[in-house]
C-alpha cells in the first residue's frame, strides 16, 4: 500500500500563501506600470558582452532608431546587450523600460531606465516581456536568451499570442541553430516547415526597423483602431 500523504504544517502553508502574494504583486505592478506603454519592442540578448562589443553597439543603435520612431524599448534591465538597448532608448524619444531580475550573479540594474521593474520570478517577468511587445528583436545570447526566444515562438506557434515580428540579429551567430531546426526539427516533424517563417534574420539596423514598419504598415490597412493595430 502507498504511504498516506502527510499534511503540511501551518508554517509551510503560510510560506506558500506568502509566495503566491509575492507573485501576484509582481503581476499587478507590471500591469499597472506598463499598461500605457504602446507600442513597444522587446530586445533580448546576453548580459556578458562588454559595452564596446559590436553586438552591444548594434543593440544601442537599433534601440535608438526604434525609440525615435515611437517605440518604447523593453529589455531585461541588466548589463551587456540589455544595457545597450536601454541606453539607446534612453537617448531616444520613447520610454526605456527595464524588467530586472534578482540573480546571484550577472544581473545588476543598468542606469538607463525610465521605468524599472524588479522581479524575483522569471515567469512573471516573461509575461511582461510578451504582453506589451509589438515586436521581438533577439540579439546573441545564452540560455536565457534562448529560453525567451523559445517562449515567444511557442506562444505564436500555438496562437496564444498574435503573430508579430520575431527578428534574429546577426545571421552568423544564429545560422547554426536555424540549420539544426531545419535539418532536425522539421525533418523529424516536431515542427512544421512553415514555422520557420515566424523568424526573420537581420544583420543591420535598417533591416530590423524596416521589418517592423513593413509588418505594421500592412496591418494598418485593415486596422480601425490602435488596439486593432497592436493587438492590445
Amino acid at each position: 500500500m502507498r504511504p498516506p500523504l502527510r499534511n503540511r504544517s501551518d508554517v509551510s502553508q503560510g510560506r506558500e500563501a506568502w509566495r503566491i502574494l509575492q507573485i501576484m504583486s509582481e503581476f499587478l505592478e507590471g500591469f499597472e506600470r506598463l499598461s500605457d506603454v504602446v507600442p513597444a519592442v522587446t530586445l533580448f540578448g546576453s548580459a556578458r558582452f562588454p559595452a564596446e562589443h559590436p553586438y552591444c553597439q548594434l543593440a544601442e543603435k537599433i534601440a535608438k532608431e526604434l525609440s525615435d520612431a515611437g517605440f518604447a524599448i523593453i529589455s531585461g534591465g541588466g548589463p551587456g546587450i540589455m544595457e545597450a538597448a536601454n541606453k539607446g532608448a534612453f537617448a531616444g524619444n520613447s520610454p526605456s523600460i527595464g524588467l530586472n531580475i534578482s540573480l546571484p550573479h550577472e544581473q545588476s540594474a543598468n542606469a538607463y531606465q525610465d521605468i524599472a521593474l524588479n522581479f524575483r520570478h522569471f515567469f512573471a517577468r516573461k509575461v511582461m516581456f510578451v504582453r506589451y511587445s509589438s515586436a521581438y528583436v533577439v540579439l546573441p545570447g545564452g540560455f536565457g536568451t534562448l529560453d525567451e526566444l523559445a517562449e515567444v515562438l511557442t506562444l505564436v506557434q500555438t496562437h496564444k499570442i498574435p503573430r508579430i515580428p520575431i527578428i534574429l540579429v546577426y545571421r552568423e551567430f544564429w545560422q547554426g541553430l536555424l540549420d539544426w531546426i531545419q535539418t532536425v526539427l522539421v525533418t523529424h516533424h516536431t515542427i512544421s516547415p512553415e514555422d520557420l517563417e515566424l523568424i526573420t534574420i537581420a544583420d543591420d539596423t535598417e533591416t530590423v526597423v524596416k521589418t517592423i514598419f513593413d509588418y505594421y504598415e500592412k496591418r494598418a490597412e485593415n486596422a480601425e483602431t490602435v488596439t486593432d493595430l497592436f493587438n492590445l
